[in-house]
């Protein structure tokens, strides 16, 4: 790859500004930031920010049972004209400003919502896109090394038989037959990506899987929310109190829904910009034990001020194979016409 034609990669501003969340466990400790999803301490850090978004819940409900609490102790005597009207109006008013706020918070949700959804599939196009290329790297070394070790060792073995009368071809052979050697072993130094132990397409599967049922809850959740502001109104404009206690029961299961999903999506969100805002050395640190740092630091960064660590092993495997074409077209010219069957 041209180092013009690689773009670096850049996260967005958001990543960064999630990145610098507060990082605390659950012993009010501060711990680092980094990406580490098998430490106890972070991801009692993430827990953490569930935890703040069930005291915003706490807090909520509470508010929303004092406002309660004060609409009903301060209702005046409904057969004082004057003042039923103010605190009708009061209601009203408070009902609106509460259905406006839900409308543009279901507004920001099925953006939110629709924008994960890509993302995840982009993810998961570019994990199916990795593993095929894996596997196409695996299957071509594997098939190289099939066809020297059983194809060529085959041949080399009959010509050995067709050739015993004379010494230089079956030298000529020996030699060949080291050259194979010598391109097995470069291939036998190349990474065992099985030894990573890792499916990407499996868990490409099992996002997409998970995804989709996440997409669909919360796509449920939202239009639950339009349709309990839509029977709120509704039941203001006809003053059905049965319409009004219902929705607001589901109201508040709702309420609890929808602070329960916020907290799950900011620590998934502050998880996910601490890995975007640094995915090398995460991905270094777990494939450390299974292929050669230089490799995945070659592959990750793409640059040709690096040097590539396959260079030794390819240059071996070009100069193998040219000696032994060069020996096969000996073989052809000479032996040939005096072994037909050698062809």
């Amino acid at each position: 790859m041209s180092s013009s034609a690689r773009v670096d990669y850049i996260a967005p501003w958001w990543t960064y500004w999630l990145h610098n969340f507060p990082h605390v466990n659950l012993r009010l400790q501060s711990i680092e930031n980094t990406f580490k999803p098998q430490d106890e301490d972070y991801q009692q850090s993430l827990m953490f920010l569930f935890c703040v978004a069930a005291a915003g819940l706490g807090l909520n409900l509470l508010a929303l049972a004092v406002y309660l609490s004060c609409l009903c102790c301060c209702r005046r005597d409904e057969e004082a004209e004057e003042t039923k009207k103010p605190n009708s109006c009061c209601v009203t008013w408070s009902a609106v400003a509460a259905g406006l706020l839900s409308c543009v918070a279901v507004g920001v949700g099925f953006y939110g919502n629709s924008e994960t959804n890509d993302g995840v599939y982009q993810l998961t196009y570019s994990l199916y896109n990795a593993n095929h290329t894996l596997a196409g790297v695996e299957n071509l070394v594997m098939g190289t090394m099939g066809g020297m070790q059983s194809g060529l060792k085959e041949h080399l073995s009959r010509l050995d038989e067709i050739f015993a009368t004379r010494g230089d071809f079956v030298q000529t052979l020996q030699f060949m037959q080291q050259m194979s050697d010598n391109v097995i072993k470069q291939l036998l130094g190349l990474p065992d990506w099985e030894q990573a132990k890792v499916d990407l397409a499996a868990i490409a599967d099992q996002t997409a899987f998970v995804e989709y049922y996440r997409w669909l809850t919360y796509l449920l959740i939202l239009i639950l929310d339009l349709v309990i502001c839509l029977a709120a109104c509704l039941g203001l404009a006809k003053q059905s109190r049965w319409l009004l206690t219902t929705m607001m029961v589901f109201g508040v299961l709702t309420l609890i829904l929808s602070w329960a999903s916020l907290g799950a999506d900011i620590a998934t969100a502050v998880g996910t910009s601490d890995f975007c805002v640094s995915p090398d050395k995460f991905i270094m640190n777990q494939t450390k034990d299974m292929v050669s740092s230089e490799i995945v630091h070659y592959y990750l960064y793409c640059s040709q001020t690096l040097p590539n660590p396959f260079q030794q092993s390819l240059t071996v495997f070009q100069r193998s194979l040219t000696t032994m074409q060069i020996q096969v077209q000996g073989l052809l010219q000479f032996a040939v016409p005096l072994f037909p069957t050698a062809e």
